[in-house]
This record gives structure tokens, sequence and C-alpha cells, in this order.
């Protein structure tokens, strides 16, 4: 398995405070896979990605990606993992407004080890024409194709999306989940989507769902429907 958590726990407060954030999961994910998180708000599903992502450490218990355990890793180790095996895209795109297309995405590419072509990331994103544009002159579905682009050009091992159509219309919304699609396919990139929107799950090769820190339900779609199809 390409990703593992064992025991899993991260809790906050003491006592009658006390609050379990992931609670005692275990879970595995496939390399190469679109998995979909769901779950209601508080249920742990931001907790999650960031412990995958490495921006928070557990209180207990295992993480393995592929085939490393990033549980015991220091700040620095924590920070070389990020920048080299994590591709982040969340639902406000947090790109540079006084930068252009292509250098918001240049930003990332410089600084990665391994990185792929700019030109051609955007050009599988369909925002080749729009390069020499700047963020203002973008629309919503738009700018986060480019903060798609900016964390898949690192070439990471690992795509985690955090509510990335939450912003979105219904047509922009598809086009994104098309683009993440396409980006799963091209470079086979383990992706990771934290939603609360259940007909996401439908495109998604493995549905995990949880509830109070716990993985409640895991399902695997043998026959998923492409984004195109989505009803939002």
């Amino acid at each position: 398995m390409f990703i593992t958590l064992k025991n899993a726990t991260k809790k906050y407060g003491e006592g009658e405070t006390l609050v379990y954030a992931l609670d005692h999961t275990d879970l595995t994910i496939e390399k190469g896979e679109i998995c979909v998180i769901l779950g209601p708000s508080g249920s742990g599903k931001s907790t999650l990605l960031n412990m995958l992502g490495g921006l928070d450490k557990l209180d207990e218990g295992e993480i393995s990606i592929d085939g490393r355990d990033i549980s015991g890793y220091n700040a620095r180790q924590l920070t070389g993992y990020r920048k080299e095996d994590v591709g982040f895209v969340f639902q406000f795109y947090n790109l540079i407004g006084d930068l252009t297309v292509e250098e918001n995405v240049e930003v990332v590419s410089d600084i990665s080890q391994n990185p792929l072509d700019t030109q051609e990331v955007l050009d599988a994103m369909g925002m080749l024409k729009y390069r020499h544009r700047f963020p203002k002159e973008l629309s919503g579905g738009q700018q986060q194709r480019v903060a798609i682009a900016r964390a898949v050009v690192k070439n990471p091992k690992l795509l985690l999306c955090d509510e990335l159509t939450g912003a979105l219309d219904t047509k922009s919304s598809r086009s994104v989940l098309e683009f993440i699609e396409k980006i799963n396919s091209l470079y086979k990139t383990t992706t990771v989507i934290i939603t609360h929107n259940e007909a996401i799950a439908q495109m998604a090769d493995r549905v995990v769902y949880i509830k109070d820190g716990k993985v409640s339900r895991i399902t695997v779609n043998t026959t998923k429907t492409p984004a195109s199809e989505l009803s939002l």
C-alpha cells in the first residue's frame, strides 16, 4: 500500500475537554488511486489531510507514505517531505497576485528537485494560452486550475486537495475535477480529495467515510463515473 495509517490518533484538550480529531484510525490507500474522503464538519477530515501532508504530527500511531514512516520525522524532515513529495490544493487559491500564471507555477518548479515541464503542465490544465495573465484576470475556476498546476509541477508523489471546489459554481467545479482526473491519468499521482460533496465520490477509486475521528466505512468503486458526468 502507498499510504498506511495505523492507530492514528490526534487529540486536543484534557479531561472533560478532551476531543479526538483522529481516534485510533486505520486506513490504507493504494498508489495511483483517487481517494475521496467524506464526512461532516468536525469529523476529522482536515486533520487527516494535515497529517498526510506533514503539516501536523500524530500523538499516537504511525503514518507510512511510500514505505517511509513520516510520523517519526522531525521538523526539518517534514519540511523536506512537504517540499518534494506533496502537492497541496486548497479551497482558496493562494496565488501571488503580482506574478503571471506562468510565474506562479515556476515559483514552485524552480525550487523542486525533479519538476515537470511548466509548459506541459499548463497545457494539460488548459491554461497555456493564459500563461501571461495575472490572477485577477482569471475566473475562479481558472485560478483553481493554476493552483493545481502549481501543486503538480513539482512532480509530487501525493496530491492533497482540501475542498477544492468549495468556492466554485457547478460548471467550474466540474471543469476542475476533470483536470484532477486528467492529472491522475497522465502522471499516476496518488490523489486524496477532502470534501463534503458526496457526488464527487463517484469519480474516486476509493471512498473513505469519516465520523467522529474514525473511519466508519470504506467503499471501492469498481465502475467510476467520469468527472464530466457528475451531478454536482
